[in-house]
């Protein structure tokens, strides 16, 4: 198994945040837009630094507000997409996260969402590029990952798969038996990340309050595995939105976040996991 670190999760400059990723162990990286363009790197020279480190660039995020919007809207979105994927070709990244539209005035119309996110997996396609599209728990129309994974079955390309990230999914409560039917060469990616229970809106709480594995309320075992059951054989990749890691030493986060990850996976390997992930649920503990 894979293992992967958001860039988010560090601080500092990319090229510190690349190096304590490297050094703690990590085989790649998520690549958050507003730390490549706030580095003093571009990106070839941030996909050459990953390379010489051994990171690979696993996913480039985040594209917004894409899907269930006008021809005019899709028009310059799909423009904005290409300069996106001019981005990635410099990167080396081939992997796009889109997440679920949040305007106010998006359409509630899954057909026509298939149709758009099946336009922007065409273009993808030509270039080498695969979108995994991931509701936000906070979506204007799609907040459910089974809403999501609706749409992308209904759009059918083969360049269009889903991401799940435990945070959005657990922190609503959403059935996990779903994850069962998503075909592993259509999950194209998967995030983690923990949090403790919290009385505030669910976009406070995910953008500023996720913690490590294991130091929260989350049953982050019976997720993963959920969606390693299903075969699912790419990265497990740390998204943790937290303002204590954010002004924390990066070196000592990185390796936190890979001991979080080696235990999530000693937990997996317990024999006696067998059958107690049938009683997953929100903020589940066993």
């Amino acid at each position: 198994m894979r293992h992967g670190i958001a860039t988010v999760c560090l601080s500092g400059p990319l090229e510190r945040r690349l190096a304590a990723a490297a050094a703690a162990g990590f085989d790649g990286i998520e690549l958050f837009e507003p730390d490549l363009t706030g580095s003093r790197l571009c990106p070839v020279q941030v996909r050459d630094l990953a390379g010489e480190l051994g990171l690979a660039i696993d996913l480039f995020q985040p594209f917004r507000d894409f899907e269930g919007v006008t021809s005019a809207r899709l028009a310059c979105n799909l423009s904005r997409a290409q300069a996106t994927f001019d981005v990635m070709a410099q990167l080396g990244a081939d992997t796009l996260l889109v997440c679920s539209n949040v305007a106010p005035d998006a359409i509630d119309d899954d057909g026509l969402a298939a149709d758009q996110l099946g336009a922007l997996a065409d273009h993808a396609h030509e270039r080498g590029i695969r979108i995994a599209y991931e509701a936000l728990a906070w979506g204007r129309h799609v907040s459910e990952y089974d809403h999501a994974w609706r749409i992308v079955e209904a759009a059918d390309h083969p360049a269009l798969g889903t991401c799940l990230d435990s945070f959005h999914i657990l922190a609503r409560g959403t059935d996990l038996t779903t994850i069962a039917e998503i075909p592993a060469d259509k999950l194209f990616f998967c995030q983690l990340a923990d949090a403790t229970d919290l009385a505030v809106d669910v976009l406070r709480w995910s953008r500023h309050h996720r913690c490590l594995p294991g130091q929260g309320a989350f049953d982050l075992v019976g997720f993963t595995a959920r969606v390693l059951q299903i075969g699912y054989d790419g990265p497990l990749s740390l998204e943790v939105f937290s303002d204590a890691l954010r002004h924390a030493d990066p070196e000592r986060v990185a390796q936190d976040a890979r001991r979080s990850l080696a235990a999530l996976e000693e937990q997996l390997r317990a024999p006696a996991l067998a059958g107690r992930h049938e009683i997953i649920g929100r903020r589940g503990r066993w």
